[in-house]
């Protein structure tokens, strides 16, 4: 059982949460509880690091940024205890879950589980810290923003668990964001593969590489909510799945920023030193288009995370007179939106239909990329909203009109 930041938002709902656990283990069921830290607590301290120096050592951004987890994991053993539940609290180094040494965004190595297994064989309910884990050296490391998915993921497939329930503040996977689009729906059901690009491309249900982990090991998981007792969404195999949509949901990522490089040389090696600098830097680049001109330059317009728009700058500084650009432009409001569909692979048409919606409405695509169940555009962040319940209608994907509250309620 995962709990997301708003589940443990305060000491009510780190009660509810051990009710929720209590309920589980009460119904004979061996449980590991993975948390994150307090609703806004990683915020705060990510924000202290980046004032300080937004080029900072990132294995002290991780000492400070794990900090969260530690709260949460000792208050919801504490809320456990007093209802009878006996709960011990791991720290990512105590487990210990060991990570690689990309700091700040760690990718799961192992997970020794034989003392978490030991607990549980006693009756004991672990209570582990998300996001964190334990690189060379004994350094703590951190998994990245949402990465306390991954954990429960990674940690569900080393304990063989049958199911990893992802409780958070939505009720479901969404066929887009139900705040945005009033007709949005619950899926009852959707793939790995189809979860793995929507959270790739910015819906904020499941984190990226928790999908990735999932998929890899067949962890069933399902999304519910912390607070409703209601049906959740399963991620399963694509076999499980009987009526497969063309589209399944339209995503967005407000979390981009777009660069362009003028003028390189557009000559053999000059992009594999651009993106390999970048790679070193441990900085990912989604979106790729090269315009070649007439005069033997090209210019190279990609997209980063917005978090990464300093140190991408800084890597390009470095690179100036190796690749001999004219300058370099960034533009952080910009807007990715994505279509997602494993019915994309037997239909044609879905990008036609896609920019034709877009055009009606006067929305100009920068960039385009496409995988085989996806379509990606990048557009101006003013259009966002537009955006995303134009292409929401296109593709068939509303349902009906939600039905309105009376006054008093």
């Amino acid at each position: 059982m995962k709990f997301g930041g708003t589940s443990v938002a305060d000491l009510d709902r780190i009660r509810n949460v051990a009710m929720r656990v209590k309920r589980e283990a009460d119904a004979g069921n061996q449980v590991a509880v993975v948390v994150s830290a307090m609703s806004g607590a990683t915020n705060q301290l990510v924000k202290w690091v980046n004032d300080l120096d937004p080029l900072h050592d990132p294995r002290e951004y991780d000492v400070v940024v794990a900090t969260g987890e530690q709260v949460t994991i000792g208050l919801l053993a504490i809320a456990l205890g007093k209802l009878g539940v006996p709960a011990r609290s791991w720290q990512g180094w105590q487990v210990p879950i060991r990570t690689d040494d990309a700091h700040g965004k760690a990718r799961v190595d192992a997970i020794e589980g034989a003392a978490l297994l030991a607990d549980m064989d006693a009756g004991v309910v672990p209570v582990v810290a998300g996001f964190q884990g334990v690189a060379d050296g004994e350094r703590v490391s951190t998994l990245g923003r949402g990465g306390s998915d991954l954990s429960a993921v990674a940690l569900a497939a080393a304990l063989r668990a049958d199911r990893c329930d992802i409780y958070t503040d939505v009720d479901g996977v969404y066929t887009t964001d139900p705040r945005i689009v009033k007709r949005a729906r619950k899926l009852e059901r959707i793939s790995f593969e189809e979860m793995l690009e929507l959270a790739s491309v910015g819906a904020k249900v499941l984190q990226t590489r928790s999908v990735e982990v999932a998929m890899k090991h067949r962890v069933r998981v399902q999304v519910l909510s912390s607070f409703e007792d209601k049906p959740g969404t399963l991620v399963v195999d694509e076999d499980e799945i009987v009526e497969k949509l063309i589209v399944s949901g339209i995503a967005y990522s407000a979390d981009d920023a777009k660069i362009t490089v003028r003028r390189v040389a557009d000559r053999p090696g000059v992009a594999a030193a651009l993106f390999g600098a970048l790679a070193e830097a441990n900085i990912n680049v989604d979106m790729i288009v090269q315009n070649v001109g007439a005069d033997s330059t090209t210019d190279m317009t990609f997209t980063v995370g917005r978090a990464d728009l300093p140190r991408t700058q800084d890597v390009l500084a470095g690179l100036k007179d190796a690749l001999g650009y004219q300058s370099v432009l960034a533009d952080p409001a910009v807007v990715k939106i994505s279509a997602v569909g494993v019915g994309m692979r037997s239909h044609a048409g879905v990008a036609a239909t896609m920019f034709k919606a877009l055009s009606e409405k006067g929305i100009n695509i920068q960039v385009i990329s496409t995988s085989e169940i996806k379509v990606s555009v990048l557009v101006a962040s003013d259009y966002k909203e537009l955006a995303v319940r134009a292409l929401h209608t296109a593709f068939g994907l509303d349902g009906p009109e939600p039905a309105a509250k009376d006054d008093d309620e």
